[in-house]
């Protein structure tokens, strides 16, 4: 009996588990056509279906269960109750029934977990689409980036629309780019830069303001754009150059004081410069002149224009602007005019050790009061003359006796006939002129200047002289024996000759090549004294005889020196001759220098 219940338990179970299973089976599959019928209903309808769904199903199982149950019960009802075999038969089925209750809750729980999947195989699906084609554009993604990323980092050429300046380097090289911007700098930058102040133009030097441009530099930035950053930063950069172009300066240094400077000096060259107060000597009288009004040019505005043309390299053919305002000019000031001008008297003085001589100097002042200056400048005029008065020094250079020139240097005469008076007195004047002279070192000697000019109003007299090729009379005749006289002193105290020429004719006071003569405004003896220390010239003329003596200080490199000179030849026109300085020491021979080469007619 138990076997038979057991047996139509278990033919139950089948039964009852076959018809749930084919009435989920049906069921999901009229859900499924449910489903594909209504897949562009809103998603909240959905929600409800799926969940009245599930509690349907829940309801139906639990009924079947229930079924079950009573049919149990009924069927261990008919077992006879006296028997020990039938209570373990009941406590077995009743085991049999927990177990299949258990399957059933399992059975259950998983239509319910199915239920409630209903319409997770679509969603996956959707999913699996979305990944699969994410995936897909990530590779492409991928592969671009990879390519993009090998292609730049083979890439050694600047990146496109990249410019330096306005011009564009894009793909080329830094040494192609480098050359391609130094031949714009050499092109867009002339020689000279125009400027323009309204009708008036002029220029200034581009070579004196040494222009420098740092192309290297600016072409490394360039190179460097899209190489500086890691793979992703740098590819950005590059892609985002393809639509914005990048841009560089050129770093330009110049000499600004240069540029100033000649910017200074055509302020002083405008038509309508400011015309400043000034003041100048003229003999002896101080002369003042008012200044005017006018235009200078701004300096440091028109430098800044300068520079930012030749920065942006637009200068060729560009005429730039000089910007200016306008000055007045300096009020005439007396205080500080004659405070510039004043000076006092200095007199001569030496030193014997060490030794040095202190030249005189002599001193100007107003002639007239400061203020009566003052008063003459209220007047409205153009130009003012103050009168000038020297003051002169007590001790004057040429009054420092032997004592301040202790060694004579050297000494020549020339004889002359003091039967002619005239040209005697003329030998005098000049003679006159020179004696006490005195030369510091480094300072020059000029015969003209310290004799002045041969008027009759200095006394000169008409003498014997040469002109064009004939003996005649002439104003200061024979002034050039002085000239001669002084020549011969000079050369033999080693003294440095600066201008020398010989007559037209040999004289008959020094032989060929040993004369000098001198024509005031035209022809002139200059020499330097070369010596360490200052030199004084005494001369005389007086019975017969010009003489001409050179005082210093000696020194132990001090030379022996004689003059030899020639005739070289002659034609029946003209002598030639020469003349040499010879150098000696301890009576030997250390230099032997030409003196002059000459050319005399004959009389």
């Amino acid at each position: 009996m138990p076997n038979q219940i057991l047996a139509r338990k278990e033919e139950f179970l089948d039964k009852k588990t076959t018809e749930k299973n084919n009435n989920f089976e049906e069921e999901n599959f009229k859900k499924s056509n449910i489903q594909n019928s209504q897949k562009e209903n809103i998603k909240t309808d959905t929600t409800l279906e799926l969940k009245n769904e599930g509690i349907q199903k829940n309801f139906k199982h639990e009924n079947i269960e229930i079924n079950y149950n009573k049919e149990l019960k009924k069927e261990a009802e008919e077992i006879p109750n006296n028997t020990h075999l039938q209570t373990n038969t009941i406590e077995d089925i009743k085991n049999k029934i927990d177990d299949q209750k258990n399957t059933q809750n399992s059975l259950i729980t998983d239509n319910r977990k199915n239920t409630n999947n209903t319409y997770l195989p679509r969603k996956s699906s959707a999913l699996e689409i979305f990944l699969i084609f994410a995936s897909i554009i990530l590779a492409i993604f991928l592969i671009c980036f990879l390519t993009f990323t090998f292609l730049n980092i083979k890439n050694t050429k600047i990146i496109s629309n990249i410019f330096i300046q306005t011009y564009d380097v894009s793909n080329l090289t830094q040494e192609e780019a480098i050359k391609k911007i130094n031949n714009i700098i050499t092109s867009q930058i002339p020689e000279e830069l125009t400027l323009k102040h309204n009708d008036y133009e002029t220029s200034i030097s581009t070579k004196e303001l040494n222009i420098q441009f740092d192309t290297t530099n600016a072409v490394n930035n360039a190179y460097k754009v899209g190489r500086t950053g890691n793979l992703l930063q740098n590819d950005l950069t590059i892609l985002q150059t393809k639509f914005q172009k990048k841009q560089f300066t050129l770093n330009l240094t110049l000499d600004i004081e240069s540029l100033k400077k000649q910017l200074q000096d055509i302020s002083g060259k405008l038509p309508d410069k400011v015309k400043e107060s000034s003041y100048y000597i003229e003999g002896s009288n101080l002369i003042l002149t008012k200044g005017e009004t006018g235009a200078v040019v701004d300096v440091d505005k028109t430098a800044s224009e300068i520079i930012e043309q030749i920065q942006n390299l637009n200068v060729k053919n560009n005429t730039i602007e000089i910007a200016t305002e306008e000055k007045s000019p300096s009020a005439l000031d007396i205080d500080s005019i004659h405070s510039e001008l004043y000076s006092e008297a200095k007199d001569a003085y030496f030193t014997q050790n060490p030794y040095s001589i202190y030249p005189s100097e002599n001193g100007v002042d107003f002639a007239i009061s400061i203020n009566d200056a003052k008063a003459m400048l209220q007047e409205d005029k153009d130009e003012y003359s103050i009168p000038l008065k020297v003051l002169y020094p007590s001790v004057t250079t040429n009054m420092l006796g032997t004592e301040a020139f202790p060694n004579l240097l050297s000494q020549y005469s020339t004889s002359y006939s003091t039967r002619n008076q005239k040209r005697t007195t003329n030998l005098r004047l000049a003679a006159n002129k020179i004696n006490g002279t005195v030369l510091m070192p480094g300072e020059t000697f000029s015969y003209n200047k310290v004799v002045g000019e041969r008027t009759i109003a200095a006394g000169y007299q008409e003498a014997p002289i040469y002109v064009s090729g004939k003996v005649v009379d002439g104003l200061g005749g024979g002034i050039c024996q002085i000239t001669t006289t002084l020549y011969n002193a000079v050369v033999y105290a080693n003294l440095e000759i600066v201008e020398r020429s010989n007559h037209q004719f040999v004289p008959s006071y020094a032989p060929a090549s040993r004369d000098a003569t001198v024509v005031y405004g035209s022809i002139d003896f200059k020499f330097k004294n070369n010596r360490n220390y200052p030199i004084k010239i005494l001369c005389s003329v007086q019975n017969g005889i010009a003489n001409f003596q050179i005082y210093g200080l000696k020194t132990d490199n001090d030379y022996e020196v004689v003059i030899s000179n020639r005739v070289t030849g002659t034609t029946s026109n003209a002598i030639y001759s020469e003349a040499y300085k010879i150098l000696k020491q301890n009576g030997q021979v250390v230099s032997s220098t030409l003196l002059s080469q000459d050319v005399y007619k004959r009389h």
